[in-house]
């Protein structure tokens, strides 16, 4: 495929990402999706609703909470601090790479084509996880809160089905309107976990009162620590989608680096204080008893029901089904425009890399988004298996993993691309802090192998699997970029910097 016209004159280096000085950007091409229709607010709402902040501390803290007990908010605002460091760098260059193909473009142009080729099809592989477990999740929250206050109960699958069909409905309609669900869904979620944070800090705490000595870094070092970090660096997965929507953004430069520091700033902090919350909600002693036991799955809402009334847990069991939703939109989202990304620069079929003309959705790459998320759910119901501890904790742990994977080669990439010119940016930005980030994110990729059955509760076989598709895929990648250079070298020249020259 040929690359969009640019906005000015064209580089005769084909790597070149200095901005263009001449006019205004020109009108979208044909297959070039809707340009300048998401604003700072747009993008925090896709990222932080991707992180679904009621499910991960409704659902999931008390996970991290039962592993490592009082060490668990230390462990939410550590895995938030690495990632502000991996933001540094990851945002200073999205003002030279813009495209749909966030990690695979940043990787490919700091790292070399076939390295960003491989991560490709990583990060396609695991953004597809991610959703369609999500989606399961969906499914399985809807039906147990719908038969609670109906008594009716309808199948999970047929929940997950009908969720799948308004999220595809909106993938193809214009972005903004996902915008604003998402932007709804996230507020209501939030401002629920806020009541049941009012109402513990109200009461003074549990019974022990607030105990601040839970905020200690000392508690790192209590055991199940490492089993801990996969859930709390995993409470961020999606946060760098700011960068996938930056063809879409206004003013990219500006908005990309605002909404990414603004999300990851607001869950770090959020979860941080939340996981206090819960923690002091019953006692700094009792807290962890209580995770890993019987009542763990409802410790969240028994909290909030205990000190901000029966309204507010019944408020909290429906919200967690909306959370869901606009997790797997946000993740659907994100998912589609990787396909369109790669079909676009022929490493995926060139229909997936075309728009609607009517909407500038990249349509074609939300059915087949679709259509792979039916596929799971079909095989899931038709398998008997559990939609929760297997499809959702399972498609998470590959999913997981991968995005780490994507993050710790994308902070590599950011110190290769800035390696030999910094483009007027602070050594500590491009140099000092990727490399930090990348050594932290490798730590973290040791630590999810290691622990990963404390996530999937599966045996070391079935782990092994689920880890085995990641570094498959990368090669698979890294052998289909090699194949493109040796047969169409104009074509091979052209990965990753397809819209490059809009920076």
């Amino acid at each position: 495929m040929t690359a969009p016209t640019s906005s000015g004159p064209a580089s005769s280096d084909p790597l070149s990402t200095r901005p263009s000085s001449s006019g205004p950007p020109s009108a979208p091409g044909a297959d070039a999706l809707s340009e300048g229709a998401i604003g700072t607010g747009d993008l925090v709402f896709f990222v932080v609703a991707a992180a679904a902040p009621l499910t991960v501390m409704a659902g999931v803290a008390p996970v991290a909470i039962g592993m490592a007990g009082d060490a668990a908010p230390v462990g939410y605002l550590l895995s938030g601090l690495l990632l502000v460091v991996f933001a540094a760098g990851f945002t200073a260059m999205s003002r030279f790479v813009r495209n749909a193909g966030a990690f695979y473009a940043y990787i490919g142009r700091g790292l070399g084509r076939a390295t960003g080729a491989g991560s490709a099809y990583v990060a396609l592989f695991a953004y597809n996880a991610i959703e369609v477990g999500l989606l399961a999740a969906f499914g399985w929250f809807t039906e147990s809160g719908f038969e609670d206050l109906t008594g009716v109960r309808v199948a999970w699958w047929i929940w997950a089905s009908a969720g799948l069909v308004a999220i595809g409905v909106l993938g193809y309609l214009r972005v903004t309107l996902s915008a604003k669900i998402l932007g709804v869904a996230l507020v209501l979620e939030v401002l629920v976990l806020f009541v049941f944070e009012a109402g513990v800090l109200a009461h003074g705490g549990g019974p022990q009162g607030l105990d601040f000595g839970t905020l200690s870094p000392a508690r790192l070092g209590e055991p199940g620590v490492g089993g801990m970090f996969v859930l709390t660096i995993g409470a961020f997965i999606g946060f760098e989608a700011t960068a996938i929507y930056a063809e879409e953004a206004r003013r990219p430069e500006r908005t990309v680096p605002r909404a990414t520091y603004v999300a990851v700033a607001f869950l770090a902090l959020f979860y941080t204080f939340t996981a206090w919350m819960i923690i002091n909600a019953y006692g700094s002693d009792e807290a962890q008893a209580v995770a890993s036991g019987e009542g763990g799955p409802d410790m969240v809402f028994a909290a909030t029901e205990r000190f901000a009334g029966a309204w507010a847990a019944d408020s909290m069991h429906v919200l967690i089904i909306t959370s869901a939703f606009a997790a797997t939109l946000a993740f659907h989202n994100g998912a589609a425009r990787y396909f369109y990304a790669l079909g676009r620069e022929g490493l995926l079929p060139a229909r997936l890399g075309t728009v609607s003309p009517k909407t500038r959705a990249p349509a074609i790459a939300v059915l087949t988004q679709s259509a792979i998320a039916l596929a799971v759910i079909v095989v899931t119901m038709i398998g008997g298996a559990d939609p929760y501890t297997v499809t959702f904790l399972w498609s998470s742990g590959s999913g997981i993993l991968g995005v780490i994977f994507m993050q710790a080669l994308a902070a590599l990439a950011v110190y290769g691309f800035f390696r030999r010119d910094r483009r007027g940016m602070p050594s500590w930005r491009v140099v000092v802090a990727p490399l930090l980030a990348c050594a932290g994110l490798a730590v973290m990729i040791v630590l999810v192998c290691a622990d990963l059955d404390l996530l999937t509760g599966a045996s070391s076989g079935v782990n092994a699997a689920l880890i085995a598709p990641l570094p498959l895929l990368f090669v698979v990648g890294v052998g289909v970029a090699l194949r493109i250079r040796r047969r169409a070298p104009a074509a091979y020249e052209r990965l990753t910097t397809v819209d490059a020259e809009r920076a």
